[in-house]
Formats: structure tokens, sequence, C-alpha cells
């Protein structure tokens, strides 16, 4: 065999996603780009905030700037900049020392499930779930066990506390939610954190809390509680690819509560498993985010988009869950075999991710990351799709 064995399941989960990228590209060149509506990716298309272009501008014309090695976790005054913006947001007295630079929020939970988890131990997860963690999971040598949701994709407490077992290394959530859009409220993750700690003590084994948080600032008429309040050990990890549009900048963080057990060890772990991943996260553009704590783009654009999407996709007949966060629609199949309707969706020209990839059979995923032409140009195909499937 021309490559490991154990790579071979891995890149048949990843060919799908890679084949809807190409399959995109050859339809656009067949029917044009104005007849096909791709709605696979998620790749943030709202402009970065101005200032982002003025702080670029202002550190290439520095004479000091340096684009030369820095410590492996991150320049410091970038991970102060950060350190300082969590604790005025959270009040933990977080410290630089426990912030690590990463490439992207896909780095920071590689760095931090190396630093965490033993080979054979299990990752828990709420199903839907984003297709990268069982990538995430075969890197670290780790099982990915998953757990079912609510009827709404929220946190199922019972199924949770069930699903714990002395394998249980990380409690692995995402909120706002990729690919449902859902966003826990601070009831069900305070009972979350409970049922960490109880089985912790139960099986004489710390159980960490990843909080994986790219779409915090991508919400709609909702908060996003902070885990740091409600579970001291917990690790907070994020991306600027969604909040500024940076997708392909890769830059994020990660940060351990300074409360957590063995805070230090882990963000020390945690940098030392950035220099084998990728040494350093980029210089450019750390130095720009530090400058940037805080700014979003405007969140109003994927509003207007998500409202016009439901409400044409609700006259077609589709059922969803209006999302809270992040820029997806998870809609119902309207027949079992989600992977056969998304077939019937790209007879219309439409490209839509099954369902069945995020561990949510039954459902496909829309991505609103697109111009708003696309999303009200589908709108017939999404109806011809709906009555292909009645019949």
């Amino acid at each position: 065999m021309p490559i490991a064995e154990k790579m071979v399941k891995v890149v048949e989960a990843a060919s799908m996603i890679r084949k809807m990228f190409e399959e995109g590209i050859r339809m656009r060149e067949k029917y044009g780009a104005d007849n096909v509506f791709d709605f696979s990716l998620g790749n943030p298309d709202v402009p970065p905030p101005a200032v982002v272009k003025d702080t670029l501008n202002d550190l290439i014309n520095d004479k000091t700037f340096s684009h030369g090695y820095m410590p492996n976790p991150g320049f410091p005054n970038v991970r102060q900049a950060v350190a300082d913006y969590l604790n005025k947001e959270t009040g933990v007295g977080l410290t630089p020392d426990l912030v690590v630079m990463s490439v992207g929020a896909a780095g920071a939970l590689n760095d931090t499930l190396k630093a965490l988890v033993n080979p054979g131990e299990e990752i828990l997860t709420p199903a839907p779930y984003f297709v990268g963690y069982n990538q995430y999971a075969f890197i670290a040598g780790a099982v990915l066990k998953t757990v079912s949701s609510t009827p709404d994709f929220h946190l199922d407490l019972n199924a949770i506390e069930e699903a714990i077992t002395p394998k249980t290394r990380v409690m692995l959530i995402n909120s706002p939610n990729n690919p449902t859009g859902a966003v826990y409220t601070r009831e069900e993750l305070t009972g979350l954190g409970e049922i960490l700690e109880q089985k912790s003590r139960e099986f004489g084994k710390r159980i960490y809390l990843i909080s994986d948080e790219p779409y915090r600032k991508i919400v709609y008429d909702v908060d996003v509680p902070w885990v740091f309040d409600i579970y001291d050990h917990t690790i907070v990890l994020t991306s600027y690819s969604k909040e500024l549009s940076l997708a392909g900048e890769r830059i994020g963080y990660l940060a351990v509560h300074p409360r957590a057990e063995d805070a230090g060890l882990i963000a020390g772990a945690a940098g030392v498993a950035n220099t084998m991943m990728v040494v350093n996260a980029p210089a450019l553009f750390q130095q720009v985010v530090g400058r940037l704590q805080g700014v979003t783009v405007d969140i109003g654009i994927y509003r207007k988009r998500r409202d016009m999407f439901c409400q044409g996709l609700s006259k077609a007949g589709y059922e969803f869950d209006i999302p809270q966060g992040a820029f997806y629609l998870f809609p119902k199949s309207p027949i079992q075999d989600d992977l056969e309707f998304v077939n019937l969706l790209k007879q219309e020209n439409i490209l839509a991710v099954p369902g069945t990839g995020f561990g949510g059979p039954g459902h496909f995923r829309l991505s609103y990351a697109v111009p708003e032409a696309a999303i009200q140009g589908s709108f017939e195909g999404f109806k011809r799709a709906m009555e292909k499937a009645k019949k």
C-alpha cells in the first residue's frame, strides 16, 4: 500500500469536502458562476473591518517591526493583549504565560489535545460536530466518541453523564456550533460543569473541558456564556477567521483557565506541541490581531442573509431550527437519506454538505457566507428538489 494504513480512512473521510470543492469548480466552469449556488464551504466573505487594513499598513511601514522568530508560544506583547482582553471579559486573572498563539483554531485544538490526551483516551463531543474533530483526534492518538444532542441541538446532559467513562479525558464543545448554529445556554453549561466535576471525582481523573469558539462573535440576539465562569478546568480556543474575516491567515490562540488543574503544565505542553506542529503562529498577523482585540466584522450582513435564507427555505417547505450563531443552516432532509437528497440539490446546481459527515444524518448543512444574490437565486432550485423528493 503506498500510504500508511492508518491514513486510509482519514483520507476517505476528508475526500468528501475536497470532492465537493472540486465539483463546485467544475460546475461553475460548465454552467457559469451565476448559475451555481455553492453553500458548501464556511469561507467568510464579509469584508474585514477597515481597521484591519489600516493596522497592516502601520505594521508594514513600521521600521522596528521584525519578521523573525519569537518565543514559540507567541510574541509576549500579543499574549498580554489577549490576556488583558479575556480578563476584561471574564475577570479570571489570566496571565500571558497561559496563552499560546496558534495557527488558527485548528492549531490550537491540535496543541491542546496533544498536551492533554494519552493514546487511546476518549474525547467526548456532542453530535452534530465539526468534521475536523475526527482528524484532530486521530493526530492525538485519541478516540473521538460522540453523544447525542437534544432535538434542537442543545446539550443532552443525561446522555453526556451516561457517556462519560474512565477513559474520558476531554469534553469538547463548540458554541456557536458548526454545523447547527446552536448557542449553548448558561444553564446547560453550568449543568455540564457539574457533571464533569462529579465524574472527575468519581474516576479520580481530571476531565478537561475544551471550548472551541471561532464563532463567538457571530451571534444574533443571544449572549455566548463564558465557560471560564462555569468550570475552572477549561481551555478556551478560537481563531480570528470569522470575526475578522481572516480565514486564510490562520491565526488564533488557546487560553488555559488559571485555576485549571496543572494550568501551567498544560500551557507549557501546548506550547511545545505548537513547536512540533508549526514552530510558531505567523509573525505579522500575531501583531495585527494583538492590536485588534474585541474588533469584529459587521454581523448585520450575516443576520440579513440568515433571515433571507430562512424565509425562502420555509416557503419551500423545509424544516429547520433558526440558527442563533455562526453562519450555517442545518435543515432536515425531506427524505431519510441525506446523501441522496444532496444529490437532488446538485441536480439544481445547488451544493450542500450531507449531515452524515457531521454526525447528523437526515440533515444537510448550508453556509450563508455567500452573496445575497446566490441565496435569492437558489430558491426555485430548492423548491424543485423538494418536489422531486416528495415523489
